[in-house]
């Protein structure tokens, strides 16, 4: 069974830092792009960022760029790097994977999601 596992996720204080992991389980994404999209109640799921299979290249969204780092050690496991959190930024974070190497930023392209873990920032 392919799994996706997030963690990482908590409370913390505007200004302050987190890193949420994602580890893969069941197969290799080695030739899949990686992505972390976030969701709040009542709203889309909405891309956050994204890194490509080779793991060169990497697309941020708008709000988060020069804050935020996904990158990917290894075949199995990826990381979003979150400094200067903003209470705008509390959600629930989902890690994602799609064969489509170049890495969209649509969600509808991703073919397999973690659970998602709650990051909470307070102002």
């Amino acid at each position: 069974q392919v799994q996706l596992v997030e963690s990482g996720g908590g409370l913390v204080q505007a200004g302050g830092s987190l890193r949420l992991s994602c580890a893969a389980s069941g197969r290799t994404f080695g030739d899949y792009a990686m992505g972390w999209f976030r969701q709040t109640p009542g709203k889309e799921r909405e891309f956050v960022a994204i890194i490509t299979s080779s793991g060169r290249d990497t697309t941020y969204a708008a709000t988060v760029k020069g804050r935020f780092t996904i990158s990917r050690k290894n075949v199995v496991n990826t990381y979003l790097q979150m400094n200067s959190l903003k209470p705008e930024d509390t959600a629930v974070y989902f890690c994602a994977a799609t064969p489509i190497g170049g890495g969209p930023t649509n969600a509808r392209w991703y073919t397999y999601w973690g659970q998602g873990t709650q990051v909470t920032v307070s102002s």
